[in-house]
């Protein structure tokens, strides 16, 4: 069972590999899941484009694919984020590409938690759990 950081196509981010993996652990005991094996790839737009398209039938560039293999309460999945939507987000919502990386990294986690969020009301549900993660990860610094 292992939290794996990949890059395909671009630069790996700088990521506390170590402390970045035992907060995903934490966020996802709080939602009584344990961590299987969770792959993080970071990519272009191009390559989450071409990944749109051909799984999801969907022709839009967006920051974040998240493919669930979750078996009972052990999450497993493979995470794809595109970096240069990240790096765009942060400068729209003005907030720095660290804090933007770290809210879409523990989105993913949040799916595969069973949080959901493309139904009414539930954008904003995610988007609160999303702060309580990062007010976590921000607590250890």
């Amino acid at each position: 069972m292992a939290i794996t950081f990949f890059a395909e196509g671009v630069k790996l981010p700088a990521i506390k590999k170590r402390e970045t993996g035992d907060w995903i652990k934490n966020v996802a005991g709080i939602y009584g899941k344990k961590c299987g094996d969770i792959s993080y790839i970071f990519c272009s737009d191009e390559k989450i484009l071409e990944i749109n398209r051909e799984y999801l039938d969907h022709d839009y560039y967006t920051d974040i694919i998240t493919f669930d293999y979750t078996e009972k309460n052990r999450i497993s999945g493979d995470i794809f984020i595109s970096i240069d939507t990240v790096k765009s987000n942060a400068d729209e919502f003005e907030v720095s590409y660290e804090e933007e990386l770290h809210r879409i990294i523990i989105h993913g986690i949040l799916h595969l938690c069973g949080i959901n969020d493309k139904g009414p009301g539930e954008r904003e549900i995610m988007t609160q759990k999303e702060n309580e993660a990062l007010a976590l990860l921000s607590d250890k610094k």
